[in-house]
């Protein structure tokens, strides 16, 4: 029996007299991999921004791991447990990737001194080895600054960033838009890895070689609205493009489940 670990009802976002989004249904289940489609300008951003706090939504419910859920941020669905990896990363040039990892969130000890804190720099080193490992992520000196990094390795240390606490969901938006070949198969053999250790995931790509290696269900966004929920084994990559150019309308879905 599969279990419901996100669910959306109805999910809408107005900028002003702007639908960017309307009554989005949909499912994801633990363990499952989904990608969302759709053209600039589709809702797919406007969508993930909803689910991770980063805006308010103006009507719709969200349910989170069996509970409804109403973010007032970002931090709060990842004290939840949703991961994000944005396009810009938000990764710190001038830091290393311990403390990127535990930006915000940093490990400390003597807490018994009051308001004053030390660093836990062993336990936050040994937890960044791990989630490097869990993700097969390779970084040569985790001392170095990501300004000293590649492109690629900036987008690796942004995944495991995902993988060293305990994340129910991992989002990515377009994780390989400005990577080489070789730094794109890196990441994608991450969410393989993830996908190996039942760790459930939306990837929104534009990418469709990418979706189809990756993905068990491909979900169209057009005009603010989902009008397709695609098994990926039972369609092809024209039949994507169909609906997200519209020459499929969507008449036919009856929603996410």
């Amino acid at each position: 029996m599969s279990e419901t670990i996100l669910e959306t009802k109805g999910l809408t976002k107005h900028y002003g007299g702007v639908h960017a989004l309307e009554d989005a249904d949909f499912i994801l289940e633990k363990g499952e991999h989904v990608a969302i489609m759709g053209d600039n300008g589709a809702g797919k951003s406007t969508f993930v921004r909803q689910i991770t706090g980063v805006e308010q939504r103006t009507r719709g419910t969200i349910v989170f791991d069996g509970t409804e859920v109403n973010f007032s941020g970002p931090l709060d669905a990842r004290e939840a447990g949703i991961e994000t990896v944005f396009q810009t990363l938000a990764l710190a040039d001038d830091l290393n990737v311990p403390d990127n990892l535990f930006l915000g969130r940093e490990k400390t000890m003597f807490n018994w001194l009051g308001p004053f804190r030390i660093l836990d720099y062993k336990t936050m080193r040994e937890a960044t080895l791990a989630g490097l490992e869990k993700t097969a992520v390779k970084i040569p000196n985790i001392r170095n600054t990501i300004a000293n990094m590649s492109g690629g390795q900036r987008q690796c240390v942004a995944i495991a960033r995902t993988a060293t606490f305990a994340s129910k969901l991992t989002i990515m938006d377009e994780p390989t838009a400005a990577l080489g070949v070789q730094e794109t198969a890196q990441v994608e053999n991450i969410v393989r890895t993830l996908k190996e250790q039942g760790e459930s995931l939306i990837l929104v790509s534009h990418n469709m070689r990418q979706v189809f290696d990756l993905v068990d269900r491909i979900v169209v966004f057009r005009r603010g609205r989902i009008v397709a929920n695609l098994n990926k084994d039972d369609t092809d990559g024209q039949d994507v493009v169909a609906y997200i150019t519209g020459a499929k309308t969507g008449a036919e879905y009856e929603g996410a489940a």
